[in-house]
């Protein structure tokens, strides 16, 4: 690679690889391993195809749908021996005081994430999160709109059984 390509890559690695790594563990359910992981994957994709990469209009929006696509593989692929639990180990219980609150909404919305399916969980990360039009979901995800639109209802549902009446009270203690 170019010296010029290289110094541009780099750059664009440090300045990206915080915000994949927060969407990676959104995807991941709080996995942090796994999410370091699947960013480290992606940047390697992103530098090995960087001369077309860069010339996109928009790299980091690339980075985001590689980021996805690698979750997706990974998931398909199940290759590892890890298991996901069921339940979060030692969770607080929430003593009043914000910080503790902010960490138990946090824990408490990443556990019921990490319950969606792995596509639901893409479509929720990438439409709400990463606040991506129906389209651009689609596209990232290499589904029709209208299944993206399907996926987001359900996921939500199911977020709202998940969390039920839990949530509006962890919302409404800050």
């Amino acid at each position: 690679m170019h010296e010029d390509r290289t110094k541009e890559y780099l750059h664009f690695a440090a300045t990206r690889a915080a915000p994949l790594f927060r969407s990676a563990c959104l995807l991941t359910g709080g996995d942090t391993h796994l999410a370091e992981d699947l960013v480290q994957e992606t940047l390697g994709k992103m530098y090995v195809t960087w001369r077309r990469a860069s010339r996109v209009g928009n790299p980091a929006g690339y980075a985001q749908t590689v980021l996805v696509r690698t979750f997706l593989t990974h998931r398909r692929r199940r290759s590892s021996g890890e298991a996901p639990v069921g339940e979060l180990p030692d969770v607080p219980t929430g003593s009043g005081e914000s910080d503790s609150d902010t960490a138990l909404l946090r824990l408490t919305l990443l556990d019921a994430l990490a319950r969606l399916a792995p596509k639901d969980r893409a479509v929720v990360v990438l439409r709400y999160w990463e606040d991506r039009s129906i389209e651009e979901t689609a596209d990232a995800m290499r589904v029709s709109s209208s299944a993206v639109r399907t996926r987001s209802v359900r996921a939500l549902a199911k977020l709202r059984e998940l969390l039920g009446d839990s949530l509006a009270e962890l919302v409404s203690s800050h």
